[in-house]
């Protein structure tokens, strides 16, 4: 059995509104992924799925709770550890527009990470770009460029290469492919996966899509309103009334984002 690389356990995350109000936008949660596996966390916007991944890459602090990274405490590192645990847990955003600096070129977009981390030199740049955009099958010449000379799908693939720059055990796709059309969503699925089987990886894999997230996860938890409702292998798992609701309304992406899945294929 593949070894357990992530536990969040009890985590709870509450901000301040004020006049002694909070807000809990993280109630209690429990789960585990192992080296290898794709866990999916799907829910309704607000649900608390981005908040999980931001405490996950300690870009937020959990309110309760702690965070296990291959056996170990991180849930309280700061400074150098914290920066150092950051090699092994990366995140690939929504919108590669955003995610990407358009004032630098795709190679220095690529090796950034590697230079503030020491692991290459200024004269290694050119290669080890080169080296990284044939991983996610991009051509070599898409170095040079600036990514508003990019589409979306491919900027999407420079920001999942600048991911895999760092060798990373478990990389956090929030959101990563709603933003692109279905054919190109596809081609992207289809890359991770690939990757995926070379490297090892683990996937945490947030996404509004619940078929999607059927194709792509061998397990999705299901949160609503900060707290999980259930966790299933598969879309015919569901037995909540709220899994169900959102499986009901549920596009297909092989079918076209306009065709409505009949319910009795979850029968």
């Amino acid at each position: 059995m593949n070894e357990e690389i992530l536990r969040m356990e009890h985590i709870t995350k509450r901000f301040p509104l004020g006049g002694g109000r909070t807000l809990t936008a993280v109630d209690d949660i429990t789960f585990s992924v192992r080296r290898g596996e794709t866990l999916g966390i799907v829910g309704e916007s607000g649900s608390g799925k981005s908040t999980l991944a931001r405490i996950l890459t300690r870009l937020e602090v959990p309110t309760a709770g702690r965070i296990l990274f291959r056996g170990e405490d991180v849930t309280a590192l700061s400074g150098e550890a914290l920066r150092q645990h950051r090699r092994s847990v990366q995140m690939v955003f929504q919108d590669p527009s955003t995610a990407l600096d358009p004032k630098l070129r795709v190679r220095d977009i690529l090796c950034e990470p590697l230079l503030n981390f020491g692991l290459i030199r200024s004269r290694d740049v050119p290669d080890k770009a080169r080296e990284l955009l044939r991983l996610v099958d991009l051509p070599e010449d898409f170095a040079g460029r600036y990514p508003h000379h990019m589409s979306g799908g491919q900027r999407q693939r420079v920001a999942i290469a600048r991911a895999l720059a760092l060798e990373p055990e478990l990389i956090i796709l929030d959101e990563a492919t709603s933003a692109l059309d279905v054919s190109v969503q596809a081609h992207i699925i289809a890359l991770l996966r690939t990757l995926q089987q070379e490297k090892h990886l683990a996937y945490l894999f947030i996404c509004h899509d619940l078929y999607l997230a059927d194709q792509f996860c061998d397990r999705i938890l299901v949160m609503k309103q900060g707290r999980e409702v259930e966790t299933i292998r598969g879309l015919r798992e569901a037995k909540s009334p709220y899994a169900q609701k959102l499986i009901a309304s549920v596009f297909s992406v092989e079918e076209g984002k306009n065709k409505i899945l009949p319910p009795e294929l979850f029968q």
